[in-house]
């Protein structure tokens, strides 16, 4: 087992990546592994992950979403057709057993297809907590525009869903009836976006990362563009071209804080079709890519940073590896957090800012099968970039 942890490891940093096809069958093969099979903690299908809190440390908590089960499948169908066909059994047996979970995750309400964070039925709030599992009933939060979008986008929802459902997300919206954000920039609000919860009473609050999902679900089905959708890039172009993702983004981006995540967002949007407002701004990512390279220790991020300057075109370093036993240990190491739930994101200024700041209701999210699938589809991009 050592000789063949030894030998993946050598291959993940060879600079000849046409001999990637081992490592990509291996780390495929690591996600099977991590995905239940039957139902327990974590229900048949689900990836797990795992939640620590910012302000205790010690331990992680197993945390029951889809989240990461969709932005898996949702990875694994891009990339399917690079695949052998070998690789394409693995990558699309992990994409059918995903869809086992994600009807307990869907709105109760017949017609309504939207999806939660966490179970709806019965409905949970923060998974294995204890005595906070009490208010599950009064406390459980709304359907939210991300997961939903993943979610239909991971299933290959037919096209009729997709339209209809963003229909419905029109009503979501900064400036809809009873709907104003309180708690973003002062140019920022009477910019009609998306919001990022499907909530009649939740304040409004905006998300970089939300908007780039919902339109690359926009422009992944060629849904005709409305107000709302040119609304929600042009606050994302604002954000970008006045580098509030470096300056502020735990105000502007609250659950994909990291620059490395909101870059990966942005450069996932880009690279589905040209986008003129934000390829006028490439240049300047780019910049902000290389320059976030350089400083970056930790391995996850470099993985996440050197994916989104493949997409934009660009040759990264080769990854350098780090201090390890095995490739899995590097992989998994704890501590990457791709998705962070605050929940001082829907307080009002200037609380949103101090809160935030001090770590309180922030928690981080742990997934050592998506960082596996995230090394795959690194080493995709660089064979899809000839290198």
């Amino acid at each position: 087992m050592k000789l063949v942890q030894t030998f993946i490891l050598i291959l993940a940093f060879s600079s000849v990546v046409a001999n990637d096809s081992l490592l990509i069958s291996g780390l495929l093969q690591r996600i099977a592994d991590l995905q239940v099979k039957e139902d327990g903690i974590f229900p048949k299908g689900c990836i797990p992950s795992y939640r620590m809190y910012a302000l205790n440390k010690d331990r992680y908590k197993a945390d029951v979403n889809p989240f990461f089960s969709a932005v898996t499948s949702l990875a694994l169908l891009d990339i399917m057709n690079e695949l052998s066909p070998s690789q394409q059994i693995q990558a699309k047996a992990i994409v059918d057993l995903s869809k086992a979970a994600y009807p307990k995750f869907k709105n109760k309400k017949m017609g309504r297809d939207t999806y939660n964070f966490w179970p709806t039925n019965p409905p949970v709030i923060f998974p294995n907590s204890g005595w906070l599992n009490l208010f599950n009933k009064k406390q459980s939060i709304p359907d939210d525009l991300d997961d939903t979008v993943l979610l239909l986008m991971a299933q290959s929802a037919e096209d009729s869903l997709a339209k209809k459902v963003h229909t419905f997300m029109q009503s979501y919206r900064n400036g809809a009836p009873g709907k104003k954000i309180n708690n973003t920039f002062k140019e920022y609000e009477n910019i009609g976006a998306y919001e990022t919860w499907f909530a009649n009473v939740m304040p409004v609050d905006f998300e970089i990362g939300v908007f780039a999902n919902v339109l690359l679900f926009v422009q992944q089905y060629n849904l005709q563009w409305t107000k709302t959708d040119s609304a929600s890039l042009d606050l994302m172009r604002k954000m970008l071209e006045e580098r509030k993702h470096i300056t502020a983004a735990n105000y502007i981006a609250p659950h994909y804080v990291r620059l490395s995540v909101i870059l990966y967002h942005v450069s996932r949007l880009m690279a589905v079709k040209p986008i003129p407002e934000l390829e006028k701004l490439k240049p300047q990512l780019i910049d902000d890519a290389k320059q976030a390279l350089l400083a970056a220790n930790d391995y996850m991020d470099q993985v996440l940073l050197s994916t989104s300057l493949l997409r934009w075109g660009v040759s990264p370093p080769d990854l350098a590896p780090h201090k390890a036993n095995s490739l899995q240990e590097m992989v998994e190491k704890e501590g990457s957090a791709f998705f962070i739930a605050n929940m001082a994101s829907m307080l009002p200024n200037p609380y949103k800012q101090w809160v935030g700041a001090i770590g309180v209701g922030r928690f981080y999210y742990y997934c050592p099968a998506y960082n596996n699938i995230l090394l795959i589809e690194n080493l995709i991009w660089r064979r899809r970039r000839g290198l």
